[in-house]
């Protein structure tokens, strides 16, 4: 079955543009105009695949509509491309906090487009998982549930959260550069400029609360976890 992507912008030209170079990739869409629209559309059955979102909407900002994606049970794992004609960083800055899988500012590149639609339609598709839960210190994750716990209180994370946590788990007590994670985790180029792996990580922690600390930091380097607790299951 083709992928579904939901095409969310009020630039008329664009969207015919968008749907035209994603039909003839195979892919099927659906468009939305305004934040409203778009809401409903992503909640309609069936689900889409991807949403490719605007910053700037006539009615709710494409911010807005990304938070109140990831607040909905139906909506929370669909991943999300945003589009803005604003480059500034605190602009992806918060994309990223409220939960956007990846980042293209306008004026962009067709092609650039499709191979990044592409990259996160791969890193979204299930994979093959070891049976059973995985306990760390205060941690435990289900890769088969796709389900996170910190001193046994779920945590809701995103796929593309999940994969990366996983990703580090998998790989404790080993150093992980930016661009490993990138092109691991993100499906991108490890020559791709960008902050995303860093944004990423800083609301990873940020969700994980006490559990937040088994990743480190090594500066000039990239990122480590942990290859064991500090701690006991459910804190001190």
């Amino acid at each position: 079955m083709s992928p579904l992507i939901l095409i969310v912008d009020d630039e008329a030209d664009l969207v015919a543009t968008l749907d035209y170079n994603l039909r003839r990739e195979g892919h099927e869409t659906r468009s939305a105009a305004t934040g409203r629209e778009a809401l409903a559309a992503a909640a309609a059955s069936p689900a889409p695949d991807l949403v490719i979102l605007d910053l700037m909407l006539p009615d709710i900002s494409g911010t807005e509509v990304c938070r109140r994606l990831r607040a909905a049970e139906a909506t929370r794992a669909i991943p999300v491309l945003m589009l803005t004609a604003r480059g500034d960083e605190i602009d992806r800055v918060v994309g990223f906090e409220v939960g956007a899988d990846d980042y293209v500012t306008k004026p962009f590149s067709v092609r650039e487009l499709l191979l990044r639609v592409g990259a996160i339609l791969r890193r979204a598709q299930p994979e093959a998982s070891e049976p059973g839960a995985i306990t760390f210190g205060r941690l435990r994750l289900d890769p088969d549930a796709h389900r996170a716990w910190v001193d046994g209180e779920e945590i809701a994370l995103t796929a593309l959260e999940f994969r990366l946590l996983r990703t580090f788990l998998g790989r404790r007590g080993r150093v992980q550069s930016r661009e490993t994670l990138l092109s691991d985790v993100w499906g991108m180029s490890p020559e791709v400029t960008t902050r995303t792996v860093d944004t990423h990580v800083k609301r990873l922690r940020e969700k994980l609360g006490p559990a937040g600390a088994y990743i480190e930091t090594l500066r000039g380097v990239g990122y480590r976890f942990r290859d064991a607790p500090d701690d006991p299951p459910g804190g001190a």
